[in-house]
């Protein structure tokens, strides 16, 4: 198996879960894709929460490489792009999962770990999707592209 932490991954997945409960405590959800457009505009007193969300975000992203986190990952081109057309997948990549987050009424954090545990069928069968869709590209990635 490829890059299997069990342990790491179990601390992350435990944090993300509290995370998202003490959210839900507060009457909101950790959707990023939610937090980042109910942000854009600012709406006023329930921007803070939102802001603070994201800086806790870069912070943390910033934070793990010195915490002896793990980035070789970033180094990685198993595809052999070129540079231009790297960035250019990049930005249709972006543009899929914006327009199938607008059309899914929320991203795979906020379906996935929120509204499963809520108990929500919109979010399951949002899970059930993108996770089909997650295999069968995997599939073609290794098996017929071969990457």
């Amino acid at each position: 198996m490829e890059n299997f932490t069990p342990v790491s991954s179990l601390i992350g997945g435990i944090i993300l879960g509290l995370s998202a409960t003490l959210l839900l405590m507060a009457g909101k959800i950790a959707g990023i894709s939610g937090i980042l457009a109910n942000l854009l505009p600012p709406s006023g007193r329930d921007s803070l929460w939102r802001i603070l969300f994201i800086i806790g975000l870069i912070i943390g992203a910033a934070a793990y490489p010195s915490l002896g986190g793990d980035m070789s990952f970033m180094d990685i081109n198993p595809y052999q792009l070129s540079e231009g057309s790297h960035y250019i997948l990049l930005i249709l990549a972006g543009l899929l999962v914006g327009g199938g987050t607008y059309i899914g009424a929320g991203c795979t954090s906020g379906h996935g770990i929120c509204g499963l545990g809520r108990l929500s069928v919109r979010s399951l069968v949002s899970v059930l999707v993108f996770m089909a869709i997650a295999v069968i590209t995997v599939f073609i990635m290794r098996s017929i592209i071969g990457g």
